[in-house]
């Protein structure tokens, strides 16, 4: 991977400005580190997962003095239990997410930047981070982990992804769902182009096993405002066919259909305590994940103050 693969994803200037904004768990998740991350656990278990470098305020009886003796850095050992948070990525690349206007990113593209630099901020927080990206069925599955190297692994993912099937959330989920070892993070990242009760039967899969859940629903902003004027042909994303209409006629219908899904998503996501954000991608994607970052540490004061 080289350097402008990288910069496509991880804008510098938004990585600078959202720097200062933890991503904290809100339920206890495992771990070791105190600090950022509530945990039950304290302690080193037996199997070791990987090496990162000494940090000022690290535990020096950790160093790998073998590795010490042979590169003369320090390094850190690090095993399966010591990561603060697992969170792994589900980032749609169904057809619906090619949508573009331009002068704007695609849906996929301004979705896979937030992912990235999420994935960044928990990185640089000595946090792991993995990535399945779906459509009809799941595609990518990269494990999590908390190297220096996952965020090229991530990204790579990312750019390589070939968007075209219809979206089907709820095998996916299932299937991740029972791969994840403990109690961690899942980042929701779709234009949530599926059926309510659909969408909430998958992410049912990730509470069922104890994960907390984040959804940044990313529309258009055409999908948000249907400013479309004349007579026009809608060609379908997903298998939906062409239709021509008089927008004029279509646009009360539409935007109300659109508001009740929204705020019945939003509402039911406050009920079952799920981080809801609609972004759309017209928004600066430093002022997005500032909004979402700033709305989640005081829902997570709130919590902690009960």
């Amino acid at each position: 991977m080289d350097s402008t693969e990288l910069r496509n994803y991880l804008d510098p200037k938004v990585l600078a400005r959202i720097s200062h904004l933890d991503l904290q768990a809100r339920l206890v998740v495992e771990g070791f580190i105190s600090g950022s991350h509530r945990s039950p656990f304290h302690g080193f278990s037996v199997e070791f997962a990987e090496h990162r470098e000494y940090s000022p305020g690290d535990d020096i009886r950790h160093l790998d003095w073998k590795v010490l003796g042979r590169t003369d850095r320090l390094y850190i050992k690090q095993y399966e239990v010591e990561t603060n948070l697992r969170c792994l990525f589900l980032v749609d690349i169904s057809e619906s997410m090619r949508y573009q206007v331009a002068g704007r990113l695609s849906k996929f593209h301004y979705g896979a930047c937030l992912a990235s630099a999420l994935a960044m901020l928990l990185l640089n927080q000595q946090d792991a981070v993995g990535l399945a990206t779906f459509d009809s069925e799941l595609r990518a599955n990269l494990a999590c982990s908390s190297s220096p190297n996952q965020i090229k692994s991530f990204v790579h993912e990312l750019a390589g992804a070939t968007l075209g099937e219809k979206t089907d959330l709820e095998p996916m989920c299932r299937q991740l769902a029972l791969s994840l070892p403990r109690r961690g993070l899942v980042c929701l990242v779709s234009d949530l182009l599926t059926e309510e009760e659909s969408l909430f039967r998958a992410l049912g899969h990730f509470r069922d096993r104890q994960q907390e859940i984040m959804i940044l629903h990313v529309m258009d902003q055409d999908e948000l405002e249907f400013p479309f004027e004349g007579s026009t042909r809608f060609e379908g994303l997903e298998q939906a066919g062409r239709l021509n209409v008089e927008p004029r006629a279509l646009r009360d219908g539409y935007l109300a259909a659109l508001r009740e899904f929204c705020s019945s998503v939003q509402r039911r996501c406050a009920r079952e305590r799920m981080d809801y954000r609609l972004v759309s991608t017209a928004e600066r994607l430093d002022a997005a994940l500032s909004a979402f970052l700033a709305a989640r540490l005081a829902a997570l004061r709130k919590f902690r103050r009960k």
